[in-house]
């Protein structure tokens, strides 16, 4: 097996390797707040992939300096827009998610999801 297109590429391989943790995370664990951690870690490996696709070496950020105008002496600057306009996204689903479970525990006094359903079914909703 040939690894050199893996090692050359590691990052995108760091990328996915934090998404399936992440992914896991958030199928497996029953407590709430290991799920936020979940998605928030696949949010994180999402950044990191559009960041290294985005990145072209040997250019520079797109901020014209020294009157040099041509395309191929910057990056390309949509990759680095998504990569902010998500994390703003990510951070109020993650305070939306936080804000629900606060009031789920206070309701239930506990995390656990599969607890939540079963008193869910008792109340009859």
């Amino acid at each position: 097996m040939d690894f050199s297109n893996l090692l050359h590429n590691y990052q995108e391989a760091v990328a996915m390797i934090l998404f399936a943790i992440g992914f896991s995370n958030l199928l497996l664990q029953k407590n709430l707040i290991k799920k936020i951690i979940g998605l928030n870690i696949m949010d994180t490996a999402m950044y990191l992939f559009l960041a290294v696709k985005g990145y072209i070496d040997g250019r520079k950020a797109p901020i014209v300096v020294d009157g040099v105008q041509s395309v191929e002496a910057y990056v390309n600057p949509i990759p680095a827009g998504l990569v902010l306009t998500g994390i703003v996204v990510s951070v109020s689903v993650s305070a939306l998610m936080l804000s629900l479970t606060i009031r789920l525990y206070r309701r239930y006094h506990t995390l656990d999801l599969d607890e939540i359903s079963t008193r869910l079914k008792k109340e009859g909703l």
